[in-house]
């Protein structure tokens, strides 16, 4: 699967856990309680689908062991494509293969999830009826592991909860409120049409969330580290077009840059496009 999980530089030892929101947010239980679950469960050669595979809203929990971090996507082929049609375009494609958005032609990754051992990820999305592949991304180099799976039309498919609020990633910004409460469910939505992450990185200040985002919009990410107040947090890893997901607000009081670190086809980072922001989330 031509996927890419983009590693920026940023944040110092915060790096490896850039998309890899571990523990930091995570569905309201109350909530999440009432919805059906679907599990996907990772180690580092498989996935394995579990749970709820009807059509309609659910919760997904998603959990690894063996391995310090994994990816997990849920990806919606187009009728009579295959995922072997999809990893033969890759090849075609070569090292545009690594570019998201050539999926488009397929099918849509509607969900993306991260976890390590010890830490799950959940989050609350819509599922529609189709042929599904959840998997496990290369890096660009194929899909390290994957299941396909069908997800039957229910008669009556279970309704997500309301959000309290709801943040937008377009071309090439964020649309939304710009202070978020800790306890609120949020709904972070791609309505751009090409794929984009929505991440988070904690700034010791107010000002230095304005360094944080003048330097980005630069391309000057060395020394941003010291502008960071902890590890960032993941609201949403890459996702398609109209692809959402939906969690309980938990992350620590204060400033953040909200930011896409996806790539353009000549290299450029989204930020360096505008795709960043401060907000601010309160008690």
């Amino acid at each position: 699967m031509p996927y890419r999980s983009r590693r920026s530089p940023i944040v110092g030892v915060c790096v490896s856990l850039l998309l890899v929101a571990i523990g930091l947010l995570s569905a309201g239980s109350t909530q999440a309680s009432t919805l059906p679950t679907l599990s996907l469960t990772l180690t580092k050669s498989s996935i394995t689908v579990g749970g709820s595979t009807q059509s309609g809203a659910v919760n997904v929990v998603t959990t690894a062991t063996g391995v310090k971090e994994a990816t997990a996507i849920l990806f919606l082929l187009k009728p009579g494509v295959t995922f072997e049609d999809v990893e033969n375009a890759k090849q075609v494609h070569g090292s545009a293969g690594k570019d998201p958005n050539i999926t488009s032609k397929y099918g849509s990754i509607v969900f993306s999830a991260e976890a390590s051992p010890g830490h799950s990820w959940e989050a609350q999305t819509y599922l529609q009826p189709g042929q599904y592949v959840a998997l496990i991304p290369g890096e660009g180099k194929g899909s390290k592991a994957h299941e396909t799976f069908t997800v039957s039309a229910a008669a009556s498919p279970t309704a997500l909860p309301t959000p309290q609020a709801t943040v937008r990633s377009i071309e090439f910004g964020f649309r939304g409120p710009t202070t978020l409460h800790d306890g609120e469910l949020v709904r972070f939505e791609n309505e751009g049409y090409l794929v984009h992450m929505d991440i988070a990185v904690p700034a010791k200040s107010k000002s230095a969330a304005t360094k944080i985002v003048k330097d980005l919009l630069l391309g000057k990410e060395k020394g941003i580290e010291k502008l960071a107040a902890g590890e960032p947090i993941t609201f949403a890893p890459p996702i398609s077009h109209e692809a959402f997901e939906q969690e309980t607000i938990t992350a620590k009081p204060g400033w953040y840059v909200q930011a896409c670190f996806m790539e353009t086809q000549d290299g450029r980072d989204h930020t360096r496009l505008g795709m960043e922001r401060i907000i601010k989330i309160v008690k």
